[in-house]
């Protein structure tokens, strides 16, 4: 890199490595210490100040590269577009990949204020004004002051990475902002019941192809009674969410039953990716950081303080970045079931039900449940496969994040799926998914899985913390059941498998995972 294309090198506190450019200051003309320009002068229209910005980044620069814009007064809207190059590299190795974003005049600090929008690699421009705003932006007045366009340079190929950002400022009288149509916190639903719901969806407010109305009729004709919105770092779709949750009454969007729709966001980190659930509406969680900056513990926080749940998605997913390293202690479950089911989501139930066993061990009641979710973004991507059903007092907000993070949830392929499982003791005790069975060691404890709703060919099973102990075909009745004791077991979960492929080392595809049953007095 030029180094009159940069000004310093510097670290946000707490966050990852950071690279900030060269001003743009559409108040003055460009000077020697400026990036390459083009003219600042109005266009045609007369209304709008443009500026292009190009320079080159090498392999190894900073995670984000800030652009300063010095915006000044009476400006309508701000715009920005972007291209890079993408030489050609050698099999094996990364091309290059840059994402972009930004923050407003309030700053760029970790978890300020600034934030206004991120598109990642999904756009290559966006507008901001004060009444609407490209999808993953937050519309508002631009305010005079030192705005910050923010590339994610994700990969640099080895030949380095060259980009051009265009700024234009549209001059004018600012417009009346709308105020946020957020959905609400509860619905009328069933009372106490189980719950379907889908919490980790994409649409065109990141990098999704589905329109916030299409996701929710999706969501109605998969029978689900709730979704989480889950964009990646943005909370851009929260404030147009209220028109598409309640009950549906449009065609194909199912039999009329309430939607209720939770906000959230896919906090998206070069070490892994989390679901921020069923946090306040407008509520916004930084990215910018890794595993070893020692920020994951505060965002955490955040989260729970706005409501929510912190929940690690596909732990081992194969694209870069996507593997989880932020470790389990400070999670309130975990996304083992992502999409159509595939080999890392079986390397992530492995690692949960090794963590099962490491709770028993500690003795100390905590543990950390299972879920699962769509991470549907486009066709053909089904929205509610997977999804959790959650035992719940209500379909509200809190109610609904309380049954999940006890556990009280298990896992379906679809909404055909009907699934319970007990354990029953020999003095009248009982116990459901996500409970304890309080008996002695050597009670003899009954445990029931009853399955409907899966192809008769299913294999039922389930596992203890020794690992599995029954193996049956789907019995006609689709009971069944086996005894066992609290010192055999110290827990019990239940998995309803497709058959194996023929030759596979691996069982067959789930048609319902669940939480455990939990035997013994603690």
């Amino acid at each position: 890199m030029d180094r009159r294309d940069v000004l310093k090198l510097s670290a946000l506190a707490g966050a990852a490595g950071v690279l900030t450019l060269a001003p743009v200051d559409f108040a003055a003309a460009a000077g020697p210490g400026s990036p390459s320009s083009g003219d600042r002068t109005p266009t045609a229209g007369g209304g709008d100040l443009t500026r292009t910005v190009t320079g080159h980044l090498p392999t190894g620069t900073a995670d984000f590269v800030y652009l300063p814009v010095e915006v000044p007064p009476g400006v309508r809207q701000i715009a920005v577009s972007y291209t890079y190059d993408r030489p050609g590299v050698p099999a094996g190795t990364v091309g290059n990949a840059c994402d972009i974003g930004v923050f407003d005049q309030r700053g760029i600090e970790l978890g300020g204020r600034g934030f206004r929008g991120w598109s990642g690699g999904a756009r290559t421009e966006f507008a901001i004004s004060g009444d609407q705003a490209t999808p993953g932006y937050l519309a508002g007045p631009v305010e005079p002051g030192t705005w910050h366009v923010v590339l994610g340079p994700y990969t640099v190929a080895p030949q380095g990475l060259d980009y051009s950002v265009t700024v234009t400022l549209t001059l004018g009288q600012a417009a009346k902002p709308v105020a946020p149509a957020y959905p609400p916190d509860h619905a009328p639903g069933r009372g106490r019941a189980w719950y379907r719901g889908d919490c980790h969806l994409h649409s065109v407010h990141s990098d999704g192809k589905r329109t916030l109305e299409q996701l929710a009729a999706l969501a109605r004709a998969a029978r689900l009674d709730f979704i989480n919105s889950s964009d990646h770092n943005t909370n851009g779709a929260h404030a147009y969410l209220g028109p598409y949750a309640g009950r549906g009454t449009s065609p194909g969007e199912g039999d009329g039953t309430d939607l209720l729709i939770l906000t959230g966001e896919e906090i998206t980190t070069r070490n892994g990716h989390f679901l921020a659930i069923g946090v306040d509406a407008g509520e916004w969680i930084d990215w910018r950081y890794r595993a070893r900056d020692d920020a994951f513990d505060r965002f955490a926080r955040q989260i729970r303080r706005a409501g929510g749940i912190v929940v690690p998605a596909h732990p081992y997913g194969l694209s870069l970045a996507g593997q989880w390293k932020f470790g389990y202690d400070n999670v309130d479950a975990i996304e083992v079931w992502n999409g159509p089911w595939t080999p890392d989501d079986e390397a992530t139930l492995q690692t949960w039900d090794n963590l099962l066993t490491g709770a028993a061990r500690r003795g100390d009641g905590r543990w950390i449940p299972a879920m699962g979710n769509s991470d549907a973004h486009r066709d053909p991507d089904v929205v509610g496969l997977p999804q959790t059903v959650v035992l719940a007092d209500g379909l509200d907000r809190r109610s609904l994040l309380a049954g999940i993070r006890a556990g009280r949830s298990w896992i379906a392929e679809s909404a055909d799926v009907q699934l319970s499982l007990t354990a029953a003791g020999p003095h009248g005790e009982h116990a459901e998914i996500g409970g304890r069975l309080e008996v002695a060691p050597e009670d003899e404890v009954t445990v029931s899985l009853r399955v409907d709703g899966v192809p008769a060919d299913s294999v039922l099973r389930l596992l203890t913390d020794e690992g599995q102990m029954v193996a049956e075909p789907l019995p006609s009745s689709g009971l069944l059941e086996w005894r066992t004791t609290a010192s055999l077991a110290t827990y019990v979960r239940a998995e309803v498998r497709h058959p194996a492929p023929a030759g596979s080392v691996l069982p067959g595809a789930p048609a319902a995972l669940t939480n455990p049953i939990w035997l013994g007095r603690p």
